[in-house]
């Protein structure tokens, strides 16, 4: 030890570093080794210089234990019941040699205005700094710079003064939150309306950073938020009319009587606005929340992408850092953000390429409670933001009962977030007036805290009562602060008898659309085929310097060029770069996002090729010719299903005119991110009128590969349609669920898209085997112009009038009944294929079938069990009795034992071939 510190001494004089205190420790605890006594000799130091160091250095170690550890005494809980000891071990200054009395240099050590004082002086700012209403988490930061800049900021708090107006501000927003809560209650008792009583000092969170992004290059932020306060905010700060939302409490609805759609209930109000700073305008979207706590988030992180994109924000730009135009803000409960996997996938996001956006600055509502459920039974970790850690963002703890100190960390927090682009979380420690919402008795579990919270006085009067002490306010003030928003709710209330929802839907980027008639439309999807030529060649042309891997060249490069080159055999890798490559053509931008799609899973795709020498990317795509102004962006994705799928649906809402497209690894690895089809992408439009033309392709076959990789659960997106298999829904359905089965339908699909003027999700399920299947392939004139997706693609072999047996099928199975049809010479047997089942194409399946007139066999054949896929669809749709066929119903999707693998798939090709019309009859 003392060799390592004398090296210390040699390199760098008499100056003891940082990196070398715990040798100081040493040096202070008898003299070991004779420490003391070699360096005086050795290195010639003065015996008082040596001390003045020593002590230096032993100060730096104590300034480190507070920036560490004093979070642990600190004074952040407004309505603690339980005695918290103050005693922490690493703050004792006996532990590094000091009495109070002792005199040390403050200067470049601690940010004192002072040069030098006493370790009682020291103590005394520390605490000030570190342990009192605001403590904070950072010295775990990546960075020397972040570590530095975020302790000398946080100890500048304790000198910052907040001028008469600006407390005035804040009282009159609390006041208002209060005074809104109370008039609900007053008006509307029995509404849950999840009120911000005991977290109203957010309100001093959401004025300063909206002053603050307008004293920035921001133009837009995007807020994610949950229930709580949400309604305090809307009215309170975003523009929301009352008279709007007193209308909705007497049950009237959201949207005008033009829209079909069934609107959400009141907690998930939204505002997009424009908030006036002097000349300065900036606009807050506040997103529609579902109540899936933090399932809005990474939806949140999405659309402020899409924003970026538009704005040409960060990398999208020139010379611009992502978030200098738009910001992400999110609002959490305590439990939520703790409990929820979907805010670790977020922020394992945050940083990762083409899904970065600058940094989020993160408020956590923290009521110390749950539903009904304490903190300390919430959680395994101290804090509820401990999960801030994994990515080392800071976190700020702040007592709630202190609105001015929430102001002030709001500014720290803003501005780390500005300099460093990066996550950062302020932990709001607040309580909650009532139970989960207004109805329920919190006393029935927590007894204790709550005899605390109805013994108190309110945030919002305590700091009234402060001003009015401190003769900033009048009693006066506060009650003509409070009468003044009692009177004009009580004239948005009166207002509300006669409110109209506003058509304020379908703006600004989604002025030209529509929400689509009553009828099936066909949209012209073909391209011009010296289009397509050009195309195809620009989609595999790379830089002559770059080293493309031997196999690709030969497999996908040579041989995309020879079918182009001859326009037949167009697989289905090349028919999805016409499509991608077509639309970029057409000014429109396209993203494809998911783990591993640069390559695709099954190594069919390679949109994204890798320099076998220098590691370097290139899409070619985005080379197809020196103009281009639209471009495709290429996200392999984290391992993640919920958050990614969430981000790409967010960035879906945002432009009409990006096509987002989401690729699962497999197909069934959508369940991961279930939640998001469920309040999102199936139900969006119907609650909010949000249109997403969000593309979700889902690999699917049964190929032996056992129970987690055959199936997409085709079942589970039926059951989530609206389509009543009638004329009469056609493409106003909530999504569309399709099984194309040759590469221009998947072609015509991609492109229509983008070509319609409505946006709806699209669901494909995608095949494996058939990307590289001899017999699936198809023909530039299958995507030529006049052509388009077909809902049901007819028999083009069998004759009508020998045909007995009809087989209604669909995707890859198609192939598998046509070979076996073919090896067993059946000649009365037609196969009809299903391409869309939502919108269900009943008309057009009705018409195909009555080719057959002859046909007394009706068979619907699957691979999927019984009680899975698209079998339920059939029964009673097209005026026929008809037979399933398929795998017997099973609880997994497919057994995990090839050799009866093989035996169910012999059975389920060849018994359609085999069901006689007598037994149909029977």
């Amino acid at each position: 030890m003392h060799s390592y510190l004398c090296g210390a001494y040699c390199s760098k004089g008499y100056n003891i570093f940082k990196n070398f205190t715990l040798g100081i420790r040493y040096y202070h605890s008898e003299n070991v080794f004779g420490f003391k006594r070699k360096i005086r000799n050795i290195y010639r130091v003065p015996e008082d210089v040596l001390e003045y160091q020593c002590r230096d250095s032993n100060f730096y170690r104590l300034v480190t234990a507070y920036k560490q550890h004093a979070h642990k005494c600190s004074d952040i809980n407004p309505v603690s019941f339980t005695k918290t000891s103050s005693v922490v071990p690493e703050l004792d200054i006996q532990r590094y040699g000091f009495s109070e009395n002792d005199k040390v240099r403050f200067k470049g050590i601690i940010n004192s205005d002072k040069e030098e004082g006493t370790i009682g002086e020291a103590i005394d700012f520390l605490s000030k700094a570190y342990c009192k209403t605001v403590a904070a988490e950072f010295l775990y930061l990546e960075s020397e710079e972040e570590r530095e800049w975020f302790s000398k900021e946080l100890e500048a708090l304790t000198y910052k003064t907040l001028n008469k107006d600006t407390k005035i501000s804040i009282a009159k927003e609390l006041l208002k939150s209060q005074t809104f809560d109370n008039f609900l209650a007053k008006k509307f008792t029995g509404v849950k309306r999840y009120g911000g009583e005991g977290a109203e000092s957010m309100m001093a969170f959401f004025s300063e950073i909206f002053r603050l992004s307008s004293q920035d290059t921001i133009e837009e932020i995007v807020l994610a938020m949950p229930h709580r306060g949400r309604l305090n905010l809307l009215t309170g700060m975003l523009n929301f009319p009352p008279s709007q939302m007193f209308s909705k409490l007497k049950g009237q609805p959201d949207f005008p009587s033009k829209y079909r759609c069934t609107g959400d209930v009141l907690s998930h109000c939204i505002s997009s606005t424009d908030l006036e700073f002097g000349n300065k305008s900036i606009h807050v979207s506040l997103l529609y929340n579902p109540s899936h706590l933090e399932a809005v988030n990474p939806v949140s992180m999405g659309k402020t992408r899409g924003k970026q994109l538009i704005s040409k924000d960060g990398d999208y730009g020139k010379g611009l850092r992502w978030g200098d135009k738009i910001i992400n803000i999110q609002v959490h409960g305590d439990a939520a953000i703790i409990g929820q996997g979907v805010n670790q996938e977020c922020l394992s996001l945050s940083g990762a390429p083409h899904f970065e956006i600058g940094g989020s600055i993160h408020l956590v509502v923290n009521n110390q409670l749950g539903f009904t459920t304490p903190s300390e039974r919430g959680r395994s970790s101290l804090y509820c933001t401990d999960l801030a850690k994994m990515i080392a963002a800071p976190v700020i703890h702040v007592n709630g009962d202190y609105p001015e100190d929430v102001l002030k960390v709001t500014k720290l927090a803003f501005d780390y977030q500005r300099k460093f682009r990066k996550e950062v979380f302020i932990d709001l420690n607040c309580y909650r007036q009532w139970g989960h919402n207004e109805m329920d008795d919190p006393t029935f579990t927590n007894p204790t805290l709550y005899e605390v919270i109805r013994s108190r006085r309110t945030v919002p009067d305590l700091y009234a009562d402060q001003l009015v002490k401190d003769g900033i306010l009048t009693q006066k003030d506060c009650k003509d602060i409070v009468d003044d928003h009692f009177n004009w709710l009580n004239e948005h209330l009166k207002a509300a008898e006669s409110y109209k929802p506003q058509d304020v839907y379908f703006k600004k980027h989604w002025k030209e659309f529509v929400q689509p008639d009553d009828v099936i439309t066909t949209w012209d999807t073909g391209i011009d085929l010296d289009l397509m030529t050009f195309i195809g060649s620009k989609s595999v042309k790379c830089p002559s310097h770059f080293e493309i891997h031997p196999t690709l060249l030969r497999t996908h490069v040579k041989n995309r060029l020879s079918r182009i080159a001859e326009g037949v055999n167009i697989d289905w890798a090349t028919a999805e770069a016409l499509a991608v490559g077509s639309l970029l053509f057409e000014g429109y931008n396209v993203r494809i996002s998911g783990q591993d799609v640069g390559r695709g899973t099954f190594s069919q795709r390679h949109m994204m090729l890798v320099d076998q020498q220098s590691n370097n990317i290139f899409i070619p795509l985005n080379k197809i010719h020196p103009d281009q102004t639209a471009f495709l962006e290429i996200a392999n994705s984290i391992l993640s299903e919920e958050a990614v799928l969430g981000y790409e649906y967010g960035m879906s809402i945002e432009s009409p005119m990006n096509l987002i497209i989401w690729e699962a690894q497999f197909g069934d690895f959508f369940n991961g991110a279930q939640i998001i089809f469920d309040t999102f992408i199936s139900s969006g439009e119907a609650k909010w009128l949000w249109q997403s033309g969000l593309t979700i392709l889902l690999p699917h076959g049964y190929e032996g590969a056992g129970p987690e990789h055959s199936s997409c659960r085709l079942e589970r997106f039926l059951q989530l349609t609206d389509s009543k298999e009638t004329k009469a829904d056609a493409d106003n359905v909530n999504m569309q669920v399709c099984q194309p089965s040759t590469p221009a339908q998947y072609f015509h699909l991609i492109r229509r898209q983008m070509v319609r003027n409505f946006r709806k999700p699209l669901i494909i399920v995608t095949p494996k085997i058939l990307l590289r299947h001899s017999s699936c392939v198809s023909n530039f004139a299958d995507m030529a112009p006049g052509t388009y997706f077909k809902t049901v693609i007819g028999d083009p072999i069998a004759d009508p009038s020998t045909v007995q047996k009809v087989l209604l099928t669909s995707g890859k199975h198609y192939y598998s009944l046509s070979e076996k049809r073919e090896s067993m010479g059946v000649k009365d047997a037609a196969i009809i294929r299903v391409e869309s089942f939502c919108p269900f194409p009943t008309l057009e399946l009705r018409q195909e079938i009555s080719k057959y007139r002859t046909a007394k066999v009706f068979v619907w054949c699957q691979e999927e069990p019984q009680n899975m896929g698209a079998w339920p669809r059939f029964e009673n749709l097209i005026g026929k009795k008809i037979i399933y066929c398929g795998r017997d119903a099973q609880s997994a999707p497919a057994v995990g034992v090839g050799s009866l693998h093989q035996q169910q798939v012999s059975e389920i090709v060849s018994k359609p071939f085999l069901i006689e019309s007598d037994s149909y009859k029977n």
